[in-house]
């Protein structure tokens, strides 16, 4: 993502509103201070589909690894968005950075 311009699509889902929400607000702003260029929805998991050709990774809260295979097989058709299992110590915490330096290291970017 060489490209400064490219914008990153992030799609978080994790069922329960609230925490989602503050989720997305605290990568959104861990993105600021780093100067990303990245654009981050909260949505719930029936939404998947609405979005999935239209994001670059996908970040689930981790109580909802019982439907990973569900979501891998939604996207299995568009290798090009990363799922991301969202570990429960920083998903616990609402720990942007620390969100998005798992999200970094599984873009490889």
């Amino acid at each position: 993502m060489g490209n400064s311009s490219e914008m990153l699509k992030v799609l978080l889902v994790c069922g329960s509103g609230a925490s989602s929400g503050f989720m997305a607000a605290n990568i959104r702003k861990a993105a600021k201070n780093r100067n990303l260029n990245m654009d981050i929805k909260a949505r719930g998991e029936a939404e998947i589909e609405n979005y999935i050709d239209d994001i670059d990774a996908l970040l689930v809260g981790p109580h909802l690894a019982y439907i990973m295979d569900d979501i891998n097989d939604l996207t299995k058709d568009n290798q090009n968005v990363k799922v991301i299992l969202m570990k429960s110590s920083y998903y616990s915490t609402l720990d942007g950075d620390a969100a998005l330096d798992d999200l970094m290291s599984e873009l490889k970017i």
